[in-house]
């Protein structure tokens, strides 16, 4: 890869060609005002920005909590430093919304009870390699017997049915997450199934059949996109749990589950296990969180009406029941987004279209603070030239773009800036959009937004668990993608006439 020490003097020609080409009117370009901004996005502030991010202050920031809130405050003091306008509500950078939350606390354990002789064992999981409280567990202890329900589903139009003959009431039932359709290899079929791969539909269902615990086989990963339903005691297991619930009763879980996909039948059973679930939560119904948004207005009279939107969700886990740091998902993203808006304020030449910069609560919190935003633009969405989106853009030495297939004319600038002057590995998809939304991207496209949605990846990561920290970032994959969205966002904002619109397209 061509170091990027060698770059710089190539960059400042690529701005200077795009000023020419598209800003004729503005100003002369001060070439060396434009290296200064260039060399301002370092990967040394970058990491800085991600630390405080993770820092125990902030609680692992779950949307609904002060410490959320104390972050987003963080966060909009960069903006009014740098004097990037508030786009908030009331003259402020906070658009708030009503996020119930829940927080865990210590004292949370999982159990299973053993037969031995003529005694009983008690095997205890160890939190987080093997089991972690559910995010919106309600608060208590449960010791009752274990049911396999497969994947949780009640679904009459479709012949199927986890909870038929078997009787849950009062009793723990272990369930699978997702559908047993593919929304890739089957997208038809899958949509008949969507509804029953949400998370809180899996939960509402077993309270129905009058389960009163759950052990659901997810991960085991911290995740609060989940419904609350008080005394309904949850926690999310791994491998070991389900092996040791399916040991001695003549099954195999992947076979099992590979049945269920293959007819589309149910295979419950009773497991003739006990486990004990103490989880210690408390709920706040009245949880309030908020986006942080900042604008640079544009200078055209007409093209200032228009927006390019440069977002990431700040939200992660907040404790579950230590502090999940979430440095990857998704301070990484916050740190670009505060780079790219340094450097785009001092940028000498003022912008033709405007700019925003989108930081999202509740991401985590079924995509909350997006569908928010939606729901009350600060923009007209048709005048939303398109979202640059990030998330888990921190750890590795390559790229991916999401959805860059689907807007190719979007998807062109990026490649023309990277393949002449950041040379960065980036893989580009397709993205089918279809399941059930995992992040804010999938809501704007679903708008008609165009979006292009960043990661990273070529390095070992850890996803919703106390590792996701500090040791994970490599702040040379920060700078290089900030400095590939800087150099974008200028030449797409000074574009005469641009509609990515026209050029979505199917796989």
């Amino acid at each position: 890869m061509q170091s990027k020490k060698n770059t710089y003097g190539y960059a400042i020609a690529y701005i200077i060609f795009s000023l020419n080409l598209f800003a004729q009117s503005q100003s002369p370009v001060n070439n060396e005002k434009l290296l200064e901004n260039l060399h301002a996005i370092s990967s040394h502030t970058l990491y800085d920005y991600v630390k405080e991010l993770t820092s125990d202050k902030y609680a692992g920031r779950l949307t609904g909590t002060k410490e959320y809130q104390a972050s987003a405050e963080w966060v909009a003091s960069r903006f009014q430093e740098w004097g990037v306008k508030p786009g908030g509500d009331d003259n402020t950078y906070y658009q708030f919304f009503d996020i119930p939350c829940t927080l865990v606390f210590e004292g949370c354990e999982l159990e299973i009870h053993l037969p031995y002789k003529n005694s009983t064992i008690k095997k205890s999981y160890r939190y987080e390699d093997e089991f972690i409280p559910g995010s919106t567990s309600g608060s208590g202890e449960i010791t009752s017997d274990v049911v396999y329900v497969g994947y949780g589903i009640t679904a009459p139009e479709l012949n199927y049915d986890d909870y038929k003959g078997v009787d849950v009431k009062g009793k723990i039932v272990l369930m699978d997450r997702e559908v047993p359709v593919s929304p890739r290899s089957n997208p038809d079929l899958f949509k008949k199934w969507r509804m029953y791969s949400f998370h809180q539909y899996k939960l509402h269902n077993a309270v129905k059949h009058g389960a009163k615990g759950m052990l659901y086989n997810y991960g085991p990963i911290a995740n609060p996109n989940n419904a609350y339903v008080e005394d309904f005691i949850y926690s999310h297991v791994g491998k070991t749990v389900v092996a040791d619930l399916f040991s001695g009763t003549g099954r195999k879980h992947q076979e099992v589950v590979n049945k269920i996909k293959k007819n589309y039948k149910p295979q419950s059973f009773k497991t003739g296990k006990t486990v004990t679930i103490k989880n210690t939560t408390e709920h706040h119904p009245e949880g309030r969180g908020s986006n942080v948004i900042g604008i640079l207005e544009g200078t055209d009279p007409l093209l200032k009406d228009e927006v390019i939107i440069i977002g990431g969700h700040l939200d992660h886990l907040g404790r579950c029941y230590e502090i999940m740091p979430g440095a990857n998902d998704n301070a990484s993203a916050i740190a670009v987004i505060l780079g790219v808006a340094e450097a785009l304020k001092k940028y000498p030449i003022n912008l033709k279209r405007s700019i925003m910069f989108l930081c999202f609560g509740a991401e985590e919190q079924a995509i909350v603070g997006s569908k928010y935003y939606l729901e009350n633009p600060k923009f007209a969405l048709d005048k939303t030239i398109g979202l640059i989106n990030m998330d888990g853009v921190g750890c590795g030495d390559k790229l991916s773009a999401l959805a860059a297939v689907n807007h190719p004319s979007f998807w062109k600038f990026f490649e023309n800036a990277n393949n002449q002057y950041i040379h960065r590995h980036i893989k580009t998809h397709y993205f089918a959009n279809n399941a059930r939304p995992r992040l804010d991207a999938a809501r704007f496209m679903w708008s008609g937004v165009p979006t292009i949605s960043f990661g990273s990846w070529g390095a070992k990561s850890y996803y919703h668990v106390t590792k996701d920290n500090i040791r994970m970032i490599t702040p040379e994959i920060l700078e290089d993608l900030a400095q590939l969205v800087y150099l974008t966002v200028i030449d797409i904002a000074n574009q005469e006439s641009v509609n990515f619109r026209e050029s979505n397209k199917g796989q």
